[in-house]
């Protein structure tokens, strides 16, 4: 959760405020943090995906010792 939160952070610090409202509310939408590491700790990636006019980034985590 951590590398997601420090990689969306560094994203949406780069797009223009449109763009980066949907990550800015990502990083602080709790419940939405619970959900990823439910999923995490169930052995399921978890993918939050963010973009603005020309690029898409896409952040997955993988539960540790899953293969990617």
């Amino acid at each position: 959760m951590r590398w997601l939160q420090e990689r969306t952070s560094h994203i949406t610090d780069q797009l223009d405020a449109a763009y980066a409202q949907p990550g800015r509310h990502w990083l602080t939408d709790e419940p939405e943090h619970e959900r990823a590491l439910a999923y995490l700790a169930t052995g399921t990636a978890y993918q939050l995906t963010l973009y603005d006019e020309n690029t898409r980034y896409v952040l997955v985590a993988y539960p540790r010792g899953a293969a990617s």
